[in-house]
């Protein structure tokens, strides 16, 4: 699979974490429940998701793992010789590393607010 799809498909995996698990909790921890209600009337699919949250937990996680690998082993290889291709290469190879940082820091939140914060309240 190619690096760059392994990492955008992590960043949907680690976003819908987010959205199915952290976010109802989020708005319970903030106290607007009501809001959070409300918006269940225009959005019913976030119910069937958090019925379904372990399941898509560990799918972010194994696409992280994969993309991280996948991340890890493209940043070792070699970039072409040719000054334009090489600086494309470059480029790509940190767009890569930023969407995959991001991926994580979505997966971290989406955990805390899902499994951590909902104990202590």
């Amino acid at each position: 699979m190619e690096d760059k799809s392994v990492n955008f498909l992590s960043l949907f995996a680690s976003s819908s974490t987010l959205i199915c698990c952290a976010l109802p909790a989020m708005f319970v921890a903030l106290g607007a429940g009501a809001s959070f209600a409300s918006l269940l009337t225009y959005l019913p699919f976030l119910i069937t998701l958090s019925q379904y949250k372990t399941q898509i937990t560990i799918f972010a996680l194994v696409m992280l793992i994969t993309a991280g690998y996948a991340n890890y082993k493209t940043y070792h290889m070699p970039c072409p010789s040719d000054p334009e291709l090489g600086r494309l290469c470059m480029q790509t190879r940190k767009r890569s590393r930023y969407v995959y940082y991001i991926s994580v820091v979505l997966f971290i939140f989406a955990t805390i607010f899902t499994y951590i914060i909902p104990v202590f309240i």
